[in-house]
């Protein structure tokens, strides 16, 4: 599937079916993140269970620390 990712457009592998796929693929599913799909802010519990289809746009944000 075809998806834009914080503004890049990636293919995911086959295996990827929900937001919690694509954070485990990027290997940031326990991290603290926002994530928006299509204009939508997901909340955690919303991950496993929303479903992702060709040409979704999802944006991913993740905080580090820093001064």
């Amino acid at each position: 599937m075809k998806v834009t990712l914080n503004g890049e457009s990636v293919q995911l592998p086959e295996h990827v079916s929900f937001v919690s796929d694509v954070l485990k693929h990027y290997n940031i599913h326990e991290k603290i993140i926002v994530v928006e799909v299509n204009g939508k802010i997901l909340n955690r519990l919303e991950h496993e269970n929303t479903r992702l289809a060709d040409n979704d746009r999802i944006e991913i944000v993740h905080f580090v620390g820093g001064g």
